[in-house]
């Protein structure tokens, strides 16, 4: 049986999911505030009692979303890498896929604040609500792909030597913070009234210093030789 809200089709058949479903709905709404399990039960058309058969609380439930939101955000980046301008050049390759990756990355946290900040959410429990109740084990933070990629592509570059071995876990800090960094300033920082055009200008600088401080650390070392 399918229950009707927002316009969505959620199938009881699986609950679980279907709860999800309705919890990444209020993520992308309002971002992990909105994520009630009260609210998500309301929109599949169930009553709480059974959305506490599957979920100990609002915490739980907010950790599935924050998966969830870490899924759609890699899978955005790995889309846009796949449709890099292909080069036969190794190097600039792979500074072609960082740097898309990197325009990914902040082009879902603008289009998709509210999944985006979910993505990085600290799941609690809520007001007067016991952690794990049900005696179910807290399941383990998941992997964050999106930052899996960023380091990926910088390992790329050092098998293409344009990255020190040495330099590389600072270069990939410095990618990672870049690009997650500069998405917050956009979001919620001085960055945020930018007009469009000034804003892609400010993506496009801050990816060009990502590729090209990742040079840094080996052409100072040449430069030294």
């Amino acid at each position: 049986m399918a229950a009707i809200s927002g316009g969505k089709s959620y199938h009881h058949g699986d609950l679980r999911n279907a709860l999800i479903c309705a919890a990444v709905d209020l993520a992308r709404e309002g971002g992990p505030e909105r994520v009630v399990l009260r609210e998500a039960a309301r929109r599949v058309c169930v009553s709480p009692t059974a959305a506490y058969r599957h979920f100990d609380g609002q915490g739980e439930l907010l950790g599935a979303v924050k998966a969830h939101a870490q899924r759609e955000l890699a899978e955005a980046m790995e889309r846009a890498a796949d449709g890099a301008p292909g080069a036969d050049d190794p190097a600039t390759a792979a500074e072609l896929r960082l740097a898309a990756l990197g325009r990914a990355y902040v082009g879902f946290a603008l289009d998709h604040s509210g999944l985006f900040r979910a993505a990085f959410c600290t799941p609690r429990p809520a007001c007067g609500e016991e952690w794990n109740p049900g005696g179910r084990a807290p399941r383990p933070e998941p992997e964050i792909r999106a930052f899996t990629l960023l380091t990926d592509a910088l390992a790329a570059l050092a098998r293409a030597r344009r990255v020190l071995p040495a330099c590389r876990t600072a270069a990939e800090a410095a990618a990672c913070s870049a690009v997650h960094g500069l998405s917050l300033l956009l979001l919620e920082g001085p960055l945020r009234r930018l007009p469009a055009q000034r804003r892609e200008d400010v993506v496009e600088s801050t990816l060009a210093m990502v590729v090209s401080g990742a040079r840094v650390g080996r052409a100072a070392r040449d430069a030294r030789a």
